[in-house]
């Protein structure tokens, strides 16, 4: 029992492993900018019990106790992290693997996942840690980023006036972009801690440690390089996908349906990706079906589609969902690949662009761009621009 006069847990105490963790030792690679990677150690995991969550207005204070009581994973990490940067990727690897793992949501804005972090600061050559400051109120990871990047120079400033660092709790004010004194910081001794009478051990062999790693799904880091080595994927796409695992869930139904992983890792990274950030939602709740998307991939591989037509059923089915083929025949947007009717659009063309035809004669390889939309545009877009390409060429030689 970890004793405590403190509003957040009313019966004023609160049950922790404490000094009997699930697990010890152990790290989290993270990604820094640039593709370098970084170890990051863990100290352990330990269950604890949630507390209430304080909420201060400007006249009076309130407790919200639906979440005290309830389990509270905690891993607590090494002093690994030397940049606020570090500590972004720190979090942003966690969450892929907790993700994964199927262990939580990891939904901060609904308090799923949260952090508190651990500031200190010592010359440079000394070993000894400094004294540490721990900042609350992190709901966000650019919250963490930003309160780093405001508390690491305060504490430096603040030795090098000759000043004195004490051990104590700061809230971080994300609009004020500060941090604020709370309380000072207890000592373990300070919490009274004594074994939790009403709880017997628990006592986990190693069969059934190996029984359950032998369970874990395929993880971020596994599974990157599988994208690469699978689909061909360079290691920025598998990244970009990977980073969340729905995304590279469905990126892979649609590899798999269209049987071109390039092109399907390209419309989920760019025009997916895009849509989404644009109208802030999950991937699970879009209106393009993995078959949907596959079927759409099929028709500009088959020469059914041009790109500009693609993307403008693309932005149909991102509205109102439905099947590529039958939006297509009822738009009347198939491509036109008909030499015939391609072939007089070309005379056309060149009929009608006389400076265009002695540019490109004369060498200007810019010019044969300008007839290609010139029969574009005849063709209201359903041109196919290759075959169009082809066949100027081929009059102009």
């Amino acid at each position: 029992r970890k004793n405590y006069f403190y509003p957040d847990m009313p019966k004023n105490y609160q049950i922790s492993q404490y000094d009997k963790p699930l697990c010890i030792g152990g790290s989290v690679e993270a990604e820094l900018e640039g593709g370098t990677k970084k170890v990051l150690g863990v100290t352990r995991i330990h269950l604890e019990e949630d507390v209430g969550k304080n909420m201060h207005f400007e006249s009076s204070s309130g407790i919200d106790f639906n979440r005290a009581g309830t389990p509270l994973m905690e891993i607590v990490s090494e002093p690994d992290m030397g940049t606020p940067e570090e500590a972004f990727a720190y979090l942003v690897a966690l969450k892929q693997i907790l993700l994964y793992g199927n262990v939580s949501d990891c939904n901060l804005e609904q308090g799923n996942m949260r952090c508190d972090v651990n500031v200190s600061v010592r010359p440079e050559g000394q070993k000894e840690l400094g004294t540490k400051i721990e900042i609350k109120n992190m709901n966000t990871f650019k919250g963490v980023f930003r309160a780093l990047k405001y508390e690491i120079p305060r504490q430096i400033s603040e030795l090098e006036k000759g000043g004195k660092i004490n051990q104590e709790t700061r809230r971080w004010d994300d609009e004020a972009g500060m941090t604020f004194a709370m309380r000072s910081k207890e000592y373990a001794h300070d919490y009274r801690y004594f074994p939790e009478p009403d709880l017997m051990p628990v006592v986990i062999s190693r069969e059934q440690v190996e029984a359950w790693r032998s369970q874990l799904p395929e993880l971020p880091a596994k599974r990157r390089e599988r994208l690469v080595s699978q689909y061909g994927l360079p290691e920025y796409d598998a990244g970009v996908l990977v980073a969340d695992k729905a995304v590279a869930d469905y990126f892979e139904d649609v590899a798999k349906l269209s049987g071109n992983a390039k092109a399907a890792s390209n419309w989920v990274m760019t025009d997916m990706l895009r849509c989404l950030s644009e109208k802030e939602m999950e991937i699970g709740k879009v209106l393009v079906s993995a078959k949907a998307l596959a079927g759409l991939i099929k028709l500009v591989d088959g020469k059914t589609l041009n790109m500009p037509s693609a993307r403008e059923v693309f932005a149909i089915l991102f509205e109102k969902g439905g099947d590529p083929e039958a939006i297509v025949k009822e738009r009347g947007m198939a491509q036109v690949s008909d030499t015939g009717a391609l072939d007089a659009m070309c005379d056309k063309a060149i009929a009608d662009n006389a400076k265009s035809v002695a540019d490109y004669k004369a060498g200007k390889a810019a010019a044969l761009q300008f007839l290609v939309g010139q029969v574009m545009r005849q063709s209201k877009g359903k041109a196919n621009p290759g075959m169009v390409g082809d066949i100027l060429k081929r009059k102009l030689g």
